[in-house]
């Protein structure tokens, strides 16, 4: 077979690997374990711990530039939104 995972598992080899559906507001994460990417099951805040970089990855609901929408965000691991550049200033 030589899908998407298999490129990613067999050529690319990224430690984590993500899809996000934007118009169903979904992410599925995947970790790299001996070679075969296994799906990661959220923790109790609905968010994906991405070990290597200490922080998790989710769904954050809410107004970014001037559309409200399902956006992927990270988190640190305590569960704080991690703020962008703008939010910042």
């Amino acid at each position: 077979m030589t899908g998407k995972f298999w490129v990613y598992e067999q050529a690319i080899r990224v430690p984590f690997y993500g899809i996000y559906e934007f118009s169903k507001a979904t992410v599925e994460v995947y970790h790299l374990v001996n070679g075969r990417y296994q799906q990661l099951t959220a923790n109790e805040r609905g968010h994906y711990e991405i070990s290597l970089m200490g922080v998790e990855l989710g769904i954050w609901e809410g107004q970014y530039g001037n559309t409200t929408a399902p956006w992927l965000r990270w988190w640190d691991t305590q569960g704080n939104l991690l703020l962008t550049g703008e939010e910042k200033s």
